[in-house]
């Protein structure tokens, strides 16, 4: 019986390798693949930028470094830290801050600085994830670059690079 050694690799933003599609009897333009580390190191901190999408749903990627702008949504979202160490401070909105239309979908920019109840904040590392609630302001702050993966819906700041960040051949 023959052992089969195997050894887990795990990628960050200084060091990633990436990978490839093999598409049989197919043009591999008909299919995405791209790593989350290799748009962050191409990104301006804190673009989001839309590497994975399933209809209205998606994942953006972002480059974690110093301090974000306020982001709200009229729905929950999710933020996985890939790599570094990223603060996300969060404040209950009220009034006219709140995003009044509930079928707007994805992230917006709060106007201003945000009006409410200060909620506290979450201090995720590598792996963990944090809810960012329905019609809460919240902003990411990093010491150093790192990445973090946003699941929400495709909206008003998700920026699309498929021509770049997709292999075409």
């Amino acid at each position: 019986m023959s052992t089969v050694a195997y050894e887990t690799k795990f990628g960050s933003l200084d060091r990633f390798e990436k990978g490839q599609v093999q598409a049989i009897d197919d043009n591999v333009r008909h299919y995405a693949f791209s790593n989350c580390f290799e748009i962050a190191s191409k990104s301006k901190p804190y673009e989001r930028v839309v590497f994975g999408q399933n209809q209205i749903y998606v994942l953006e990627c972002a480059r974690a470094e110093g301090t974000s702008p306020w982001y709200t949504c009229a729905h929950d979202e999710f933020a996985l830290v890939m790599d570094g160490e990223v603060e996300i401070h969060l404040v209950q909105l009220a009034g006219e801050q709140i995003v009044p239309d509930v079928e707007h979908d994805g992230a917006v920019l709060v106007k201003g600085e945000p009006k409410g109840k200060k909620m506290g904040w979450m201090n995720l590392r590598r792996g963990h994830q944090g809810m960012l609630p329905k019609n809460s302001a919240y902003q990411f702050r990093s010491a150093k670059p790192g990445v973090v993966v946003i699941q929400t819906c495709k909206g008003d700041v998700s920026v699309e690079r498929w021509a770049e960040i997709c292999q075409t051949a």
